[in-house]
């Protein structure tokens, strides 16, 4: 029965929008290291470029403004949807003439632009999510929009790398530009949800009535703090992924095909797995069991740094990792659907996912010292001692609940 929740056209709509959410994160992330790498940048820069993603931590500073005003085309969701998926078009374009060992700095300003416009649009897709669904669809609907977006990073992940053996980068940009070409195409046939019914007076209320309603709750910054921490051990984990990888000798093919391939493949069976769990156990009980699964999980990474260039652990230490960060990230997201208050959906909604990518970006930036001076063994090691925080927050979670 769990499994029929996950099969009508709302979860197709959601299916569509995240995949369109999750197509540039890796062109700024995995990807664009992997290209970097090949074109012999320094490990230094390569962890400065996390950095790129800034817009992510930031867009609660103009989500409020994509929830005020209205396109003069397609309405409220889907008018800023198509708006911000013609400018990742067109930077897309852009990055795959440039080359960054000669073309540090261009690539460094575009890769921050199409995050920008990714953000953007992920404001916008997560709150047209949100309004989708009812409260009792919150956990299928979270297991669905993380099954789009991995399949996202597995085309623009996995499935670019492989063809960076046969094709050049330039061209693996611009296909990855055709491809949200067809998002935009989708857009289109994608319904317009119904928004609750609320009124701003004026400009300074719509930026202000979400702040003050959210920071209301009780526990509200021991909330905050939990969303920051949960998922650090993953961060630390996946952030130098790549240079890993290569640095055991494992050729460009071996990264796609098994850490973005069969990885995200691991990720999504985790997403579904965890999506039909949080039905039966709810969402504190899937929160602390899966923080524990996603937290033990690295040390996988610890046993192929020491066994080197190994194909079993490689696949086993990605297998296990994708999948139980799957399970996590199902609940995780199901928490902010939860917290969202339906009057004011994208901007609380961005206030939540603007932290959690805040972790991603600014633990991401030292990992390149961390990795250098602790070696790749000791790394792994630290990186599970991370999920710590997180859990002991947890222990709070009936309070962010409390009117």
């Amino acid at each position: 029965m769990r499994l029929q929740c996950f099969a009508n056209k709302r979860a197709w709509m959601i299916l569509i929008l995240s995949f369109s959410s999750g197509l540039p994160l890796a062109l700024t992330g995995s990807t664009l290291q992997a290209w970097m790498v090949s074109e012999k940048v320094d490990i230094k820069t390569i962890g400065l470029f996390s950095l790129a993603g800034l817009p992510y931590t930031l867009k609660i500073f103009w989500a409020p403004l994509m929830d005020r005003y209205v396109p003069p085309f397609l309405g409220k969701r889907r008018g800023w949807i198509a708006l911000t998926q013609i400018s990742l078009i067109l930077t897309l374009i852009r990055i795959a003439f440039c080359h960054p060992s000669s073309e540090p700095l261009t690539i460094a300003v575009l890769a921050f632009f199409i995050s920008f416009f990714s953000a953007s649009q992920d404001t916008v897709n997560d709150a047209c999510k949100t309004e989708m669904l009812s409260p009792q669809e919150f956990g299928v609907g979270a297991a669905i929009s993380n099954l789009g977006f991995r399949l996202a990073l597995l085309f623009s992940g996995s499935f670019a790398l492989i063809l960076s053996d046969h094709l050049s980068w330039k061209s693996i940009y611009l296909i990855m530009a055709a491809c949200m070409g067809l998002n935009l195409f989708s857009t289109l046939f994608i319904s317009e949800p119904r928004h609750h019914n609320y009124s701003n007076k004026n400009l300074t209320q719509s930026i202000i009535d979400p702040f003050v309603d959210f920071f209301k709750r009780k526990s509200c910054i021991s909330l905050l703090l939990f969303i920051l921490l949960y998922r650090l051990d993953v961060v630390i984990t996946f952030a130098l992924m790549p240079p890993f990888i290569l640095s055991l000798g494992f050729s460009n093919t071996d990264l796609g095909a098994v850490t973005k391939g069969f990885g995200l493949f691991s990720a999504i069976v985790g997403t579904f797995v965890g999506g039909s769990w949080l039905i039966r156990l709810g969402l504190e009980k899937s929160l602390w069991i899966f923080g524990l699964f996603q937290g033990f999980s690295g040390i996988c990474f610890c046993l192929l740094a020491q066994m080197g260039h190994h194909y079993p652990m490689m696949i086993t230490a990605v297998a296990v990792e994708n999948f139980c960060s799957g399970m996590g990230n199902a609940a995780y997201s199901a928490l902010f659907m939860s917290l969202c208050n339906p009057k004011f959906t994208a901007t609380q909604y961005a206030l939540l996912t603007s932290l959690m990518a805040l972790t991603r970006t600014v633990a991401g930036a030292p990992t390149g010292w961390m990795a250098e001076y602790l070696g790749w063994e000791h790394y792994f090691l630290v990186s599970v001692f991370f999920m710590l925080p997180g859990l002991l927050l947890l222990t709070r979670f009936k309070e962010w609940f409390e009117k």
